[in-house]
């Protein structure tokens, strides 16, 4: 029989989860589901389906190990995870300090890419971003805060629409309520992502969209726009209106661990210049007939835009060998155990 549970719908319970929860129970009948709604190193914090939250600890057995967003199945007896089930998404990036994969939130629909206007708008940090929510296999929407403390709001949402072409791009101010209705159509019925650096106004805007303050705030420095880390966990929010919203930290760094797919899914107006080279294995370098290299020298495409388009490509190839490997790795120290296994009978 499905599980249904009205505290659990808040927090995005469908029937696509329901029905891989069975597969668990048939094994595991006592098996209750849960939503992981922050993550306390060694264990999570998760809601139940009675709406209440509890500390679950996470044996090393499961596989994946639960992120925030992650829907899992846990055992009331030890209060632990028993499994995570399949995820229809992941937001990932490259570990800054050891170059693997570092998951962020499972399950995510959309990714919102927080700037805040009272600092300069880094196109580069946008197309990472925007990369990363590709990557996942969830809707990217750039949103432009603080637009109540310049002059000029609307004429910098022009300069960030021109600068990626196709993408969605939201003005708001927590302070006047602008643009806030249209975050929350946004969120209804949807698992959502605030990704920004840290000041940008992510956790400002979690306790508008939240309707009371469920997110540290703090002050931002004047001279340089910058703001203290108040958000120092993954935490997801069911929101009034509908979905739930995860709060980040503030990244320094979006590295990327990602396909060259969703670098073409950033870049789509270069992807398709791409497609007029006159060979198909074209490097956009120095080969005859670059269809790409000719859209720079005339204008059509800027050359900054060419020159972000070449890094994320070249540090997605890295990625995609990186994980290769990775996953060789991991398969070589599966079996391994198994061997010895055979061998003791």
């Amino acid at each position: 029989m499905a599980v249904t549970s009205p505290e659990l719908e808040a927090y995005g319970w469908t029937t696509r989860w329901a029905t891989l929860f069975a597969e668990i129970t048939a094994s595991s009948p006592d098996a209750r589901p849960g939503r992981i709604v922050r993550h306390d190193g060694s264990a999570v914090l998760a809601v139940s389906v009675d709406g209440a939250l509890e500390h679950l600890q996470v044996p090393p057995r499961v596989d994946p190990a639960p992120v925030v967003g992650d829907w899992v199945a846990i055992d009331p007896a030890t209060h632990s995870v028993i499994a995570a089930l399949a995820r229809h998404s992941l937001l990932r990036r490259q570990d800054p300090g050891t170059g693997s994969q570092q998951p962020l939130v499972a399950n995510v629909d959309v990714v919102l890419v927080v700037c805040g206007l009272d600092r300069p708008v880094k196109p580069g940090r946008i197309e990472r971003s925007v990369t990363l929510a590709w990557d996942a296999g969830a809707t990217p929407v750039v949103v432009l805060t603080k637009a109540d403390l310049v002059a000029d709001p609307e004429q910098r949402a022009e300069a960030v629409r021109r600068g990626g072409p196709g993408l969605d791009v939201v003005l708001t101010s927590a302070a006047t309520g602008a643009g806030m209705d249209e975050l929350r159509r946004m969120c209804r019925d949807r698992t959502v992502v605030l990704l920004g650096e840290s000041g940008a106004g992510k956790s400002t805007m979690t306790n508008t969209l939240a309707g009371c303050a469920v997110a540290t705030t703090g002050v931002v420095r004047g001279g340089d726009a910058k703001g203290r880390h108040t958000t120092t966990a993954r935490h997801l929010y069911p929101l009034p209106s509908g979905g739930v919203l995860v709060d980040t930290p503030g990244l320094r760094a979006v590295g990327l661990s990602v396909d060259l797919d969703a670098v073409a899914a950033t870049f789509g107006d270069v992807a398709a210049i791409a497609k007029g080279c006159r060979f198909g294995d074209c490097r956009h370098d120095r080969e005859p007939g670059c269809a790409v290299l000719a859209a720079v020298a005339t204008g059509e495409l800027a050359t900054e835009r060419w020159a972000s388009w070449t890094t994320l490509r070249r540090e997605a190839k890295v990625a995609e060998q990186r994980a290769d490997g990775q996953q060789r790795e991991h398969e070589r120290r599966v079996a391994r155990p198994k061997r010895g296994r055979e061998r003791d009978h």
